[in-house]
């Protein structure tokens, strides 16, 4: 039977022999086989694979590469393996079963062969499904709480309105979803990634997860974080099919569609990747350019109706089984387009926080090129802004939070090639915007458009 997680605190004062633990329940480390949830074939067979591909190992190396603990558990598969005559031991030095070197012997090769044309995952056991259900229903993202506070140092170094931080404070602490529109260029990117760091603390993930003896990728490196030295988790005691990773990040945009939303399998390496969803569980979610992609609105928030209602998402196995999942994250779309263009009122009751990200005003574009010329080093003048505001008027442009940080840029990249220091010269100011900005017509549209 598989034991409630145990909460592991750092010492008072820590030391290399005694590492610092996270304050955050980790899976207590199996005792006995039957509490990893997995069957000493399915074991053997993943033993055996990493046997093949990596050559001799000894007992220690194969627990690590499972892992798994040696004791009751990777030396009950490594002696399964021996007395069905797949493996042998070739020698080890000292008394210690965790020297004993094991080889693959012939008919262990063939066997290593046959399962690995099951299946090619080779890597940290996975844990059952019912086990990362609960640990993801035990780190979820309703337990988190964002004060007032919080928010503003979050968004300390962004210009932005009250009013529109008083409306992202609660959707953060729904844990639900939000929809960020307005014109392209005001921040609402930025918005998702600062709302991220607020998703405090760190959760545990498996590297995989079973489901009927199939694997399910589940860790990514590109999403999860590791939190946990390496060096240090090597010296905790707890279940190693897990990794501590801070709260994920997954951002998509044009490129999904509903087939990455579903369990990915591959006909060569017969097992699953897990979809963006899934890897997100316990973090963010965020949509960017919806609309944009090549699945429609409608039909991706059809796909979505039972999630944002129910928390819980659908998978189909390449078998034609459903499994059931949490569907836990913070879902934000983000979109230049609007709103009632997309998705019909049904679909925006099913969005729970609407919020508009617009233009900022004279004053904040000012504060926005004060602190941009402040980072690069430049002496602000206020006739510069009276000058670049004049290109506004000429040339009927709207104003975005992301024009002065790239008009700066312009200018300091004009500088270089003059040869000259980057400053607030007129000429230079004209050379940056000249070359940054497009006219528009009333109807917002590029000449010859």
């Amino acid at each position: 039977m598989y034991q409630a997680p145990t909460q592991i605190r750092p010492p008072a004062a820590p030391t290399a022999a005694q590492p610092a633990a996270p304050e955050i329940p980790l899976p207590p480390e199996p005792q006995t086989l039957e509490q990893t949830g997995l069957t000493l074939g399915f074991l053997s067979d993943l033993a055996l694979k990493t046997l093949y591909l990596r050559g001799q190992m000894t007992m220690a190396e194969i627990a690590s590469a499972l892992g798994l603990p040696m004791t009751n558990v990777t030396e009950r598969v490594m002696e399964f393996l021996k007395t069905e005559r797949l493996v042998e031991i070739r020698g080890g030095a000292g008394l210690s079963s965790a020297n004993y070197q094991f080889v693959i012997i012939d008919r262990g090769s063939e066997k290593a062969q046959e399962a690995l044309a099951r299946s090619q995952y080779v890597g940290k056991a996975p844990v059952p499904l019912q086990m990362y259900i609960q640990a993801v229903q035990r780190q979820s993202i309703a337990n988190l709480h964002v004060t007032q506070d919080d928010l503003v140092r979050a968004f300390a170094h962004m210009v932005i309105p009250r009013e529109t931080l008083a409306q992202l404070g609660p959707a953060v602490n729904s844990g639900k979803s939000i929809f960020l529109f307005g014109p392209p260029g005001n921040g609402k990117t930025s918005i998702a990634e600062v709302l991220a760091t607020l998703m405090k603390g760190d959760v545990v993930l498996p590297y995989a997860v079973e489901v009927d003896q199939q694997v399910v990728k589940v860790y990514d490196q590109v999403y999860h974080r590791v939190a946990l030295d390496p060096v240090v988790a090597e010296r905790l005691r707890f279940d190693h099919r897990w990794v501590v990773s801070k709260r994920p990040i997954v951002m998509t945009g044009g490129e999904l569609t509903l087939e990455t939303l579903d369990l990915i399998y591959d006909d060569t390496s017969k097992f699953y990747e897990a979809p963006f969803q899934m890897k997100a569980n316990g973090g963010i979610f965020m949509v960017d350019d919806f609309g944009r992609q090549r699945v429609s609105p409608k039909d991706l928030l059809n796909r979505w109706i039972v999630p944002l209602e129910k928390r819980v998402d659908y998978l189909t196995l390449h078998t034609g089984k459903k499994i059931e999942i949490p569907f836990d994250m913070l879902i934000i779309f983000s979109t230049n387009l609007d709103p009632a263009d997309l998705v019909d009122e049904a679909f925006l009751r099913r969005i729970r926080y609407k919020i508009g990200i617009e233009a900022p005003s004279v004053e904040q574009y000012d504060e926005i090129f004060k602190r941009i010329c402040t980072r690069k080093g430049i002496d602000y003048k206020t006739e510069a802004m009276s000058q670049i505001l004049a290109h506004y008027r000429k040339k009927n442009l709207g104003l975005r939070s992301c024009h002065p940080r790239d008009i700066v840029e312009q200018l300091i990249d004009t500088a270089r090639f003059l040869g000259r220091p980057a400053q607030l010269t007129p000429d230079l100011i004209e050379m940056a915007c000249d070359s940054y900005f497009v006219s528009l017509d009333p109807a917002g549209n590029p000449p010859g458009a």
